[in-house]
């Protein structure tokens, strides 16, 4: 097993207390529910590792997101492995997938150091949960306990998944990274090649509670509102989902992961709201036909698993 080790460099800039996003004019094309054109939203944002505040606007997906925070802090998009919402630390519940609170605030994770490890493939399942970023950068989520790559102590959660024995996996779905994984036969020395986020040079960093924001007047009054990314490209401005909402698509990311051994709260998300009027499985499986999500080639099983887990929400008894 080979390590590359590259020193990150320190940043000592400190760091900024974030406070809530804010409305300013001109509209960028932004439509909340009824298609009106919505006041430009500025969120706040800084560097994972460590940097000043830095404010950023006029996006409408994840990829023109990173573009803009690229140019608040003059690096390449392509330095960003992931973003993290409200805190600076490699927390995989905290990932920025299809939506933003109005009131959240970004932290964005470099690239650090590139490191390859040798594995042998001694068990069918390596034991990865698999995500990616949206941008082309697929990274892990998840380990399972007492798996072959939990007992590697140089693979950690939010490395990304760079080459698979030379074969680059950059600009892949987290999906097909995972067939890749999965496709390599019991038994084999293969090599993976990780890019692990930059680690912080900071321990407080990090945005106010809030009660700490509690008399600065919310400019959205319930705070409770999203933007949320659309896969035709477009946001739209929509209320949080509701519990039994949240529940059914936690159940759905759940499926996913068993199934095909990704997590993809975006996905989950597009399938619930893909059920919106459906009342059986057959409904469902015709409107995952005819969307984007076709490529994906889900068995009837899973679309029978997918369908109970949408019922079972549907009437609460996952709430």
């Amino acid at each position: 097993m080979s390590l590359f080790k590259k020193k990150a460099p320190k940043y000592t800039a400190p760091p900024v207390p974030p406070v809530p996003a804010e409305e300013v004019p001109p509209a960028n094309g932004v439509d909340n529910n009824n298609g009106a054109q919505k006041s430009q939203l500025v969120f706040h944002c800084q560097q994972a590792h460590g940097s000043p505040l830095g404010l950023i606007s006029g996006f409408s997906n994840v990829k023109e997101l990173y573009q803009k925070i690229a140019e608040c802090y003059d690096f390449p998009p392509e330095d960003i492995l992931f973003c993290t919402l409200n805190t600076h630390k490699v927390d995989m519940k905290k990932l920025l997938g299809g939506q933003i609170g109005l009131e959240d605030f970004i932290f964005a994770h470099r690239k650090g150091r590139p490191k390859e490890i040798e594995i042998v493939k001694t068990e069918d399942s390596l034991g990865l949960t698999i995500t990616d970023n949206g941008a082309g950068y697929a990274f892990i989520k998840r380990m399972k306990e007492g798996s072959i790559v939990s007992r590697i102590p140089h693979i950690e959660i939010g490395d990304h998944i760079e080459k698979l024995d030379g074969l680059n996996m950059v600009g892949k779905r987290h999906y097909e990274v995972a067939k890749t994984l999965k496709e390599i036969p019991k038994g084999t020395t293969f090599t993976i090649r990780l890019v692990e986020p930059l680690k912080s040079g900071f321990n407080s960093i990090g945005p106010k509670t809030s009660s700490a924001r509690a008399g600065k007047k919310q400019n959205y009054g319930s705070g409770k509102e999203t933007l949320r990314f659309k896969a035709n490209g477009q946001a739209t401005i929509e209320n949080e989902h509701d519990e039994k909402s949240k529940a059914g698509i936690e159940k759905i990311n759940s499926l996913l992961e068993s199934f095909m051994g990704i997590n993809d709260t975006e996905l989950a998300t597009q399938m619930w709201d893909l059920s919106e009027g459906k009342t059986n499985s057959m409904q469902l499986a015709e409107a995952i036909d005819n969307s984007d999500l076709q490529e994906f080639g889900f068995t009837d099983e899973f679309i029978i698993e997918l369908w109970g887990a949408i019922t079972d929400a549907r009437s609460g008894r996952l709430s």
